[in-house]
């Protein structure tokens, strides 16, 4: 199966992998102005998110083979490659194992370590959404804040909904294995992992995803990795400083 995406403009590819309970329309803002500066983007949707295919199956490796079937389904070659957090790990992982493939590689907001689980409050408030006895996203987003008290992070979530029938409310990520696999999300890069192509990491400067000292790893397995910092940004820094992000990317390409 090939993952669903969103193809704007035409040019170099350029593609953009969204993170953990995103979907591509995060990336829509930033993903039509690199159209506009002549990139064909693609922005794609992973498996158990967004309108992509759901799956028991979730791992960092299985992921990058998707994008590798994507890549082929529509040619692409020597493409630019971007990855925000989860969507990160599984660029690292593709540019690893296909290293042939990736011109340029851009890292959002994570390095190639492991990570302790961190969702799980989040996964809990979304498992409280009971759509037998909800019947509208104003009945959702009430519950969601009884969990989650930061409105970024819950109109992020909410995202994820949209109507299966006309009476009908549903999440779009599959949120039964998500929440097993949960794991998963945290694994590190393989120790022997290199790519020695262009790189470039940008941490948000409030975020703590990219500590100093994630730089020696950084620079083991990604030798030509460039690091930069996002100013005034947090983990979603693409969000939070779009226009910093943009400038930061457009001086590494």
């Amino acid at each position: 199966m090939v993952l669903h995406s969103q193809i704007l403009g035409e040019g170099k590819p350029f593609v953009i992998l969204h993170g953990f309970l995103g979907m591509s329309d995060n990336w829509k803002t930033l993903g039509t102005r690199w159209s506009g500066a002549g990139y064909e983007v693609h922005l794609l949707d992973q498996r158990n998110h967004g309108r992509s295919f759901h799956s028991n199956a979730f791992s960092y490796e299985i992921m990058a083979e998707d994008l590798k079937t994507y890549c082929e389904t529509y040619n692409l070659k020597e493409l630019i490659l971007l990855g925000h957090s989860m969507g990160g790990k599984v660029a690292m992982q593709f540019a690893v194992t296909y290293p042939e493939m990736v011109s340029k590689l851009i890292i959002a907001d994570i390095g190639p370590k492991a990570y302790p689980a961190h969702h799980q409050d989040i996964l809990k408030a979304l498992s409280q959404l009971d759509f037998s006895t909800i019947k509208s996203r104003g009945e959702a987003e009430t519950i969601l804040s009884e969990y989650i008290k930061d409105e970024g992070t819950k109109l992020f979530l909410l995202k994820n909904l949209y109507r299966k029938s006309k009476t009908e409310l549903a999440l779009r990520i599959n949120l039964p294995i998500l929440t097993e696999k949960m794991e998963e999300i945290g694994t590190a890069l393989p120790a022997d992992a290199l790519f020695e192509g262009d790189t470039l990491f940008l941490g948000g400067e409030k975020s703590g995803y990219i500590e100093p000292m994630d730089e020696i790893l950084i620079k083991k397995q990604f030798p030509k990795a460039k690091i930069g910092v996002i100013s005034n940004a947090g983990h979603w820094l693409h969000a939070e400083n779009p226009d910093e992000f943009y400038e930061n990317v457009m001086i590494f390409l």
